[in-house]
């Protein structure tokens, strides 16, 4: 036959390559340095606002406390009785140095920054108590923390009178925040709320507490924001009323705010709606054009690096790849994942197509052979479980029944009739229909009919305590893993006149875990290493026995440990995975 004219495959992806490898990579970038510079924005504007929100509660938090300072003499029934008080001047006088003055001082105990609470009273029967200053003056500058004062002094007051009507008979219980008197001028800000006598439903007095404004802002700092950032907290004038920012002179107190301060910044607002106020944010452009650039710089590298790379990389790589070398690595990784059914399709008439065909024929006899031994190695593995599972110590038969012989020929009838009855029940256990796999709750029952017909060969000398958590019944286990361990603790651990055994079962980190815990002579390290040896030394065949039943049947992650202190006891943990599946006996 005539060969076919035939272009390598290696000039065809050379070609190709170098007209399409520059659009995508250039699409590519494009995409990756708008989609950068968006998230920068949406992050830090995101991010701002996170770090407002927790300005704003911590702010709260402190009108909080102050609010509180108030709660504690509005809602005390005693004091608005102590304020009906009338008509007795001893009684006045003691009730002011005994409750009322105490009361005043514990509220204002309540809240940690430098507060001063004025207590206005209608009933003018009652001292007043307060120290003399100037007026305009910062009333926080002195040393008292309360006042005790009439409440005439403030009912011709403007601020007074500018508040909410409240008609007779009705409870106005809002609380007002706003600047009063010298507030505005010391910076100070002032809780204002009414006091009333909830039996006739009168006002009796009114509350008013002073706090120093930069307390209550103290946690708003521009220095979570970035270091040339600004946070501003404005009052429902629009004023300036606290700045935080490395510019401070640009934002004096008591200024309106200038649209032009946004200039050039990011913008953020938080409302305050409980006081009024507002919390702005200024985080400058520059500060986020700096991560922005560095972005531009490292997209244009990238792109310029990508695509000199793979041109380089295609000179080589196109001289020995082709379509068809892809076709065999994709079909050897389906052979790498277990799919051996693939195969490759091809045509053509060269040495790949050779390959090909034989590749498509191995891909069959290795298919067809896995199968083979798939099934005998199911059929050993069934036969193995089966044999281990034969295995289990027969003498136990041949004990308990020298100990029912024994009991008979000392006239022991009930013990005897206690023992026939419990090996009845554990082989009724034990047999189960021939399953290996068994309910938790069966496996449990099982081993406890077992250290019954112990319980009564070694009477006192045997104390067996139960920690079996609920949660392990409806889950499945392979049967016989508990009694081996039991029987080897009473034939090797019983070296004191008693001993005390602990059975387990819980769920533990996604396995079920059944534990044994005697307090017996317990094991030496070369005893232990004994057991799990594979040499002709090894010991403890009851042991091995039921790991590998175990390890067989779920895998090697799980079977059996051991932990031992010779003199102190053993603990030994048999884990199983979590299955509720009824499986195949």
């Amino acid at each position: 036959m005539k060969k076919k004219p035939m272009l390598p495959f290696g000039y065809k992806l050379m070609a190709s390559y170098l007209l399409m490898a520059l659009i995508p990579v250039m699409i590519i970038g494009y995409y990756a340095y708008t989609t950068s510079v968006q998230s920068i924005r949406e992050q830090a504007a995101s991010s701002t606002m996170g770090t407002l929100q927790q300005t704003k509660e911590n702010v709260l938090y402190r009108l909080q406390l102050l609010a509180r300072t108030t709660d504690q003499l509005y809602w005390d029934y005693a004091l608005q009785e102590d304020l009906r008080l009338k008509d007795n001047g001893w009684a006045i006088y003691n009730t002011t140095i005994k409750s009322v003055e105490p009361k005043l001082q514990n509220a204002v105990n309540l809240t940690p920054q430098r507060a001063l609470l004025r207590l206005y009273v209608a009933n003018e029967q009652y001292p007043e108590m307060y120290a003399l200053h100037k007026e305009g003056t910062d009333p926080l500058a002195r040393m008292e923390s309360y006042e005790l004062l009439h409440l005439s002094r403030i009912q011709d007051k403007i601020w007074y009178n500018a508040m909410p009507h409240v008609e007779p008979g009705d409870v106005d219980e809002t609380l007002y925040w706003a600047q009063v008197e010298e507030d505005r001028s010391v910076g100070n800000m002032s809780l204002l709320r009414r006091m009333y006598d909830y039996d006739n439903r009168k006002q009796i007095g009114f509350i008013r507490v002073v706090s120093q404004i930069d307390h209550l802002l103290s946690g708003v700092h521009y220095e979570k924001l970035g270091a040339n950032s600004s946070v501003l907290v404005l009052n429902g004038m629009n004023e300036v009323i606290y700045a935080s920012s490395a510019a401070m002179e640009r934002y004096p107190l008591l200024k309106h705010w200038q649209p032009e301060w946004e200039e050039g910044h990011l913008s953020i607002r938080q409302e305050l709606q409980e006081v009024g106020w507002t919390i702005v944010a200024l985080v400058p452009d520059e500060q986020l054009e700096k991560q922005i650039g560095k972005v531009k710089v490292m997209t244009v590298l990238i792109c310029i690096g990508s695509f000199f790379m793979l041109a380089a990389i295609s000179l080589v790589v196109s001289r020995f790849l082709t379509v068809r070398i892809r076709k065999i690595i994709h079909s050897l990784n389906a052979f790498r994942e277990g799919r051996f059914n693939k195969r490759i399709q091809y045509s053509g008439n060269d040495e790949f197509y050779q390959i090909a065909e034989a590749f498509n024929e191995m891909g069959g006899y290795i298919n067809t052979l896995i199968k083979e031994v798939y099934v005998v190695q199911m059929e050993k593995k069934g036969a193995e479980l089966k044999a281990l599972q034969a295995q289990i110590n027969p003498h136990f038969l041949y004990n308990t029944l020298s100990s029912i012989s024994r009991l008979g020929k000392l006239g022991e009838i009930e013990k005897l009739d206690q023992m026939v009855m419990g090996l009845a029940k554990f082989y009724r256990l034990t047999l189960n229909n021939g399953k290996m796999i068994i309910g938790a709750e069966l496996e449990i029952e099982q081993v406890q009919a077992y250290i019954a017909i112990q319980k009564i060969k070694y009477g006192s000398r045997l104390d067996v305590f139960y920690d079996i958590g609920a949660e392990v019944y409806g889950y499945r286990t392979v049967k016989l893993i508990l009694q081996p361990f039991i029987e080897n603790v009473l034939e090797h651990a019983l070296y004191q006149p008693n001993i005390q055994i602990k059975v387990g079962a819980h769920i533990v980190e996604g396995s079920l875990e059944f534990r044994i815990v005697d307090d017996g002579i317990g094991m030496k390290p070369e005893t232990i290493r004994q057991i799990w040896s594979d040499d002709q030394s090894r010991i403890g065949y009851g042991i091995r026995n039921v790991d590998e039943r175990i390890k067989l049947h779920y895998g090697a992650e799980y079977g059996v440990e051991i932990g031992s202190v010779y003199g102190g006891g053993t603990t030994v943990c048999i884990t199983v995975p979590l299955s509720k599946k009824e499986e195949p006996a």
